[in-house]
């Protein structure tokens, strides 16, 4: 595990492989540790650098109000790459991760040669996300003030798992989600992006959109709105629920299609 310094906080990283850059981004209250089942396939293909974002994992969180934005997350993550000369890279982001990687190629595409979105699920893009997420974060805010941080980040994995799939989690793994509470509660009460249709169709990266068939309906409606605004995306389901596979077949076979063009 290596460290760099970059807008005020120490990022925690890992490399992996050689090749073209693929930068791995968690969702909230997650780590670099959740990707380590995709480390072979993934940096078989490229240079794979994962990183626990500020206040996740084994990363400093920085001073401030308690509360942090996709924005923020996206100049980290363009810091780390530019720090790590990786530009431009391919971008994988899961859940909130998949927002911080469109926010970063939204306002700079040079940085991208290629997204890849494992659910994103952007409230402003749809109404039936938009009342699901200000419902979850009620509840989740409430159970922080009553129970504290670790309880309420617990409660937000089994909003965004399901009970069944918090369980098939490792104990460690519930742990770990229970330490980054106050990250879970900071991102939730965060700025989240509120990207217009122009900007979005502009994106003219190759992006493939990936949607779980177990996940909650909001979560489908909120990709469906994106996918049809994105001009060169493509839209897959995949069984199971949020926690999408970074390297699952459909990844994977995306990511040959992309690396093959861009190094050819």
């Amino acid at each position: 595990m290596a460290t760099v310094r970059v807008n005020g906080v120490t990022l925690c990283y890992e490399e992996y492989g050689a090749g073209p850059p693929i930068l791995g981004i968690h969702g909230t209250g997650s780590s670099a540790r959740l990707w380590e089942g995709a480390v072979p396939e993934l940096s078989a293909r490229g240079r794979l650098i994962l990183y626990d974002r500020r206040g996740g994992g084994r990363s400093e969180r920085g001073a401030g109000s308690g509360r942090t934005g996709v924005g923020q997350h996206a100049d980290d993550a363009y810091a780390l790459l530019r720090e790590l000369d990786a530009l431009p890279a391919v971008m994988v982001g899961r859940s909130y991760g998949g927002e911080v990687a469109l926010e970063l190629a939204r306002r700079c595409p040079s940085v991208a040669t290629a997204l890849i979105l494992l659910e994103p699920a952007i409230p402003a893009l749809s109404a039936s996300m938009r009342l699901w997420w200000r419902a979850v974060t009620g509840r989740i805010n409430h159970i922080a003030r009553a129970d504290g941080p670790g309880v309420a980040a617990e409660c937000f994995a089994r909003e965004m798992l399901g009970d069944d799939g918090w369980k098939e989690l490792p104990a460690e793994i519930h742990e770990l989600f229970r330490s980054n509470g106050p990250a879970v509660l900071a991102e939730i009460n965060g700025d989240w992006t509120v990207p217009d249709a122009a900007s979005l169709a502009g994106l003219t990266l190759p992006t493939l959109l990936i949607s779980a068939d177990d996940s909650p309906a909001a979560f489908r409606a909120a990709d469906r709105a994106l996918a049809e605004i994105l001009p060169r995306v493509r839209h897959e389901r995949v069984p199971g629920g949020h926690l999408v596979d970074p390297a699952g077949p459909a990844v994977l076979a995306f990511l040959d299609d992309v690396l093959t063009t861009t190094t050819s």
